[in-house]
């Protein structure tokens, strides 16, 4: 599904409650009710953000991906973490907030691509697919597997793709994201045991 870029109140609206109803989530109660801290970004900030911003943040992704409707989404993305954090958020920061976001989206969505870009050379390599019946096999389980990795938990997702991708090993991952090796080698155990529970694999 595809919303429509109009950037008006309205839009902000429907387009959190869809991706709330994405994400298994009770718009009500997970996504638009307003924060207890009274420091907190309000609904009427929030939409005059969306409304300013939304479309330039969609074009600042499209520009890099070179896909409207995946730039659609990311933006999207992106403002439903911006609600998500909005205790956290600074207001004479929240522009550069938005678009830091929208950055690590289009990075991460890119590194993920590169991975299942790995993974389906190697399967090649491994395997016979010259059957429909097989290329469908590997298409499904390319599928499955970047639910897999977009279901992980932030940091080990992190820890995954920069082992995986950049070929970084534990010591330069931790010094990279200031923490001991330790925290790298729980985070990538849970990873890789998410990996066998549902794909039957460590990759």
């Amino acid at each position: 599904m595809v919303l429509s870029i109009d950037a008006t109140p309205f839009f902000y609206s429907v387009s959190i409650h869809y991706h709330c109803h994405r994400r298994n989530l009770q718009p009500s109660t997970n996504c638009m009710t307003p924060s207890g801290s009274s420091n907190a970004l309000t609904h009427a900030e929030f939409q005059r953000a969306f409304s300013d911003w939304y479309v330039p943040v969609r074009n600042f992704i499209y520009y890099r991906c070179g896909d409207m409707e995946l730039a659609e989404d990311l933006a999207q993305d992106a403002f439903i973490k911006l609600w998500e954090n909005r205790d956290r958020v600074e207001r004479a920061t929240l522009k550069a907030y938005v678009y830091k976001i929208a950055q690590n989206q289009t990075i991460n969505y890119q590194k993920r691509q590169q991975l299942l870009y790995r993974f389906q050379k190697q399967m090649t390599q491994d395997r016979d697919f010259d059957t429909p019946e097989k290329m469908i096999e590997m298409s499904e389980y390319e599928a499955r597997l970047q639910e897999v990795i977009a279901s992980l938990p932030e940091g080990g997702r992190e820890v995954f793709l920069m082992n995986r991708l950049e070929d970084l090993t534990y010591q330069e991952i931790a010094d990279r994201l200031g923490l001991s090796v330790k925290a790298i080698e729980k985070r990538m155990s849970k990873v890789l045991q998410i990996f066998r529970e549902k794909l039957g694999t460590e990759l």
